[in-house]
This record gives C-alpha cells, structure tokens and sequence, in this order.
C-alpha cells in the first residue's frame, strides 16, 4: 500500500516578507529553515513565495503538498528529518513573469533573496560587470517583463519605485566574493540603461547586504526518496538532504532594519564580510572544485569517495596549505582548525556529493574559487603546484574526453566554447584555454602559463592520480 503524500501541517500560514529567485535544493535546506527557525523564535510575517526562474519541476513536486518538504540532516549516525513549511507560493517566472513582478512589489515583501548561481548573474565572470551581449539582459532592455534574475530585481524594484514605496532590499546567497557589492552592481549596471532616475533611488535607498553561506547539499536522488519515505512513512517527491553543519554571516544592512531575527536562528550578523566570504570561497568551494576535477577524472563519483584515496586526502591538504597564507582569518577562528573541520565534512560517507555535480559552470566558478589565490600566491613570490594542479584539471574536464577516453557530459554556459578551444594535448590547450580573457585576465594568464602547463603535462602524461601523489611527494 503506498504511504500517503506529505501535506502542510495544520496551522496559520506567515504573511509573505520574502520573495526568492532560484528556488532550488540548496536554498531549501538553507535558507527556508533559517527563517523558519527565526519566526519560531521571534515571530514574523517572513513567509516566504519562492520562484523557479527556468523549470516548473520544483513546483510541480511542492504544489500537490502545498509546499511543504523534508529537510534530512545526513548525520554519521543516521537520517533525521524536519518538516519544513515556510514556503506560501512557488512561481515560475517564464510561465507568468507578470506573477513574479507583482509578488516582488508587493508592500509586504521586504527582501528579495537569491540563490541563481554564477551564471545567473549575467556577468563578466573575470571583471564583475554586467554583460550587455547576454541574451536575457539583451532582451530585458527593451521588455518590461524580464528573463534574468538582474532584469526581475530592476523591474521589480522600478514598479515599487513608482508606486513610491520604499525598496525591499536585495539579499544574495551565491558564493562569489563580494557577492553583496557584485549584486549592486549588476542592477545598477542595468538600471541606468533604463532609467538613470532609477539607477539613482536604487544606489541611494537600495540595500545589498554581503552574505557567506556554507551547507553542503547534494542532488536528491530517487534513492533519497525512497529513504525519506521509510524514514516517515510519507511519501515526499521533494526532500532536501543536507549535511548537519551550517553557517551563515550576513552583513547587517536592510532596508529599514526590516529582516527576520537570524540571530535567534544562529547566523552571525555582521559589519563586514569579507573574512568569511574568502575564507570559504577559498578554502571550501576552492578545494571543492579542485577535487571535483581531479576526483572525477580519477573515477571517483562523490567528494568522500575521494578524500578517501589516501593519494586525494593527502592532495587536499597540500590545497588548503597553498590557500591559507592568502586567507585573513576571521575573528576567533583558526584557520588550520577550520581546514580540518573541512577535511571531516567531505569524508562523511552519508553525504554522497557528487563530483560531477560540482564540476558544473566552472567557467564561473574558477575566477572566484581559485584565481584570487593564485594570483596573491603569485605576487608574494609563493609557490602553488597543487592549486595549478587544479586548473589543469578543470581544463582536462571541459575538453570532454575522460582518462579512459570516455565522453564528459561537461554542462557549463560556455561548454561548446571550451570544448572547440581545447586540443588533443596539454600545451596547446593550456594556451588555448588561457588567452580566454572572460575567465582569465591577460596578466593573471601570463604568469600561469608555465605552471599550469608543467601540472598539465604531468596530468596529461600520468593520470589524476598519479599527478595528484606527485605534486604533494
């Protein structure tokens, strides 16, 4: 007999205070019991109206439940699940634009949050500015219902404009580094092509706090599903699996000090950002990548199947020394302590993430990840086989053909690009790959150039693997 279907626990639903776009997993596990966990403390209209920007999957699987999910913290030693019942309304934006607009002008809406990735932001990865020749900004130029998450918050912010109501402010939770600052950019970039008046209210009255998030959260699979069905006996089509751990610092700046109280929920509200937002991007996603890439072309499917090879274990503590010495330490914490935090977090073998998962869109992410270490590596005169290492890596996975000369189904917004640019050997494609000034700025590309070819030719030559042991020996 099947188990009955999840449904929203009986009770009054929050009026409606946020307004998110990119409505996928992680967001879920994150951002959704965060604020949850702040209005059982304190209250709060902070119910929250999520927007798929691309697919209706999320709310095709949330609508017969009335969007309520799982959250399954994957501990060590066993599952634990949550009914998570905080989203009012899941909108898809190509569906009804309109819709998405409205929500975001609502009076009641005071944060427009995002999690849209990278990409999402139609931005030059390498400079932070908006890019005109997008097609969505393209379009979004000339139509008042918009494609791209920049073009929705312009919009949006344009209707409340006129309408003379105050901003909601605009709260990012992607990892790139001054994501808060990038974020302003972008609208402002945007909006001045539309309404320099705009451009102007948005600069004074706008706010664009800078966050760091860290959970780590795998794709849900099947498998997943059917664990969380024998788990509770409800049958739920869209559960988020997540780690234990979770982290966020947020820059304490919203329009008129209005935001749910996150303290009570354990976030850290902060002056400034920054130690914590380089840290991580550095630390975490910057060795998350370099494993993905090595671990994958080595045949290992998830990142605790790799720091399980005493060869990657090995690899990724080498990374993390040739990151920390262009890492400030936030206050309070030891960055030595932290890298070990890290190392049991990939090796807990009920987080199954998968390698391929994170290779995704590394276009977008090495600028971020990887290049800011390396070029303050570089300009201190230090040495960086592993993180070099790394970049090869990514540029053995984007050409497409794997050590076995299987076929990488690479998914990246620049895929077809990198995979014309690259050649059948190391040299060739290392030059090739780095005179793409999108991803690599020219005088960053310069002085790579002859490490990353030497671990390019070692990769190329041996195996992942076998470069790997070599770089740390």
């Amino acid at each position: 007999m099947p188990a009955d279907r999840l449904t929203r626990p009986d009770g009054p639903r929050p009026g409606t205070g946020i307004v998110h776009l990119g409505l996928g997993a992680f967001y879920r596990a994150f951002g959704c019991v965060y604020v949850t966990d702040a209005m059982q403390a304190s209250g709060g209209d902070w119910g929250i109206v999520g927007v798929s920007l691309r697919s209706p999957d999320t709310r095709d699987a949330l609508k017969p439940q009335d969007w309520a999910y799982m959250s399954v913290t994957l501990a060590p030693d066993g599952p634990q699940t949550r009914v998570i019942d905080v989203l009012n309304d899941v909108l898809v934006a190509p569906e009804d634009p309109e819709a998405v607009l409205s929500a975001m002008a609502d009076p009641g809406v005071k944060i427009v949050s995002l999690t849209v990735t990278e990409k999402g932001y139609c931005h030059n990865p390498a400079t932070g500015a908006l890019n005109f020749d997008h097609a969505d900004i393209q379009h979004d130029l000339t139509h008042d219902l918009p494609r791209s998450a920049p073009g929705f918050l312009v919009r949006a912010l344009q209707r409340r404009h006129e309408a003379g109501l105050p901003p909601f402010t605009v709260l990012t939770c992607d990892n790139l580094p001054h994501n808060g600052a990038l974020v302003r950019g972008v609208v402002l970039d945007l909006a001045r092509r539309i309404d320099p008046a705009l451009a102007d209210w948005i600069a004074a009255e706008g706010r664009f706090p800078a966050t760091m998030v860290d959970r780590i959260t795998p794709a849900t699979t099947d498998d997943d599903i059917a664990q969380v069905e024998r788990l509770t006996g409800r049958h739920d089509t869209a559960p988020v699996m997540h780690e234990p751990f979770r982290q966020w610092a947020v820059q304490d700046d919203f329009v008129d000090g209005a935001r749910p109280d996150l303290v009570a929920a354990g976030a850290q509200m902060v002056d400034d950002v920054t130690a914590f937002e380089d840290m991580k991007l550095r630390m975490l996603n910057g060795t998350h990548s370099a494993l993905a890439y090595l671990g994958y072309l080595a045949g290992h499917e998830t990142i605790s199947d790799t720091v399980a090879d005493p060869v990657f274990a090995a690899y990724v503590r080498q990374c993390w020394e040739e990151i920390m010495p262009a890492v400030a330490a936030p206050p309070g914490i030891s960055l030595p302590d932290y890298a070990d935090a890290l190392f049991d977090r990939y090796a807990n073998p009920a987080i199954r993430h998968r390698t391929w998962q994170i290779a995704m869109d590394g276009s977008q992410k090495l600028p971020q990840r990887l290049l800011g270490t390396l070029r303050e590596n570089i300009a201190a005169g230090r040495e960086s086989p592993a993180l070099c290492l790394a970049v090869a890596g990514w540029m053995r996975y984007v050409a497409g053909t794997d050590e076995t000369g299987g076929t990488i189904d690479v998914r990246d917004p620049l895929a077809d690009l990198l995979r014309d640019t690259a050649t059948d050997a190391a040299p060739g494609t290392v030059t090739a790959l780095l005179s793409l000034e999108q991803i690599f700025p020219a005088d960053l590309a310069a002085h790579l150039a002859a490490p990353v070819t030497e671990a390019a030719s070692l990769l190329w030559s041996k195996s992942a693997r076998a470069a790997a042991a070599e770089v740390t020996s």
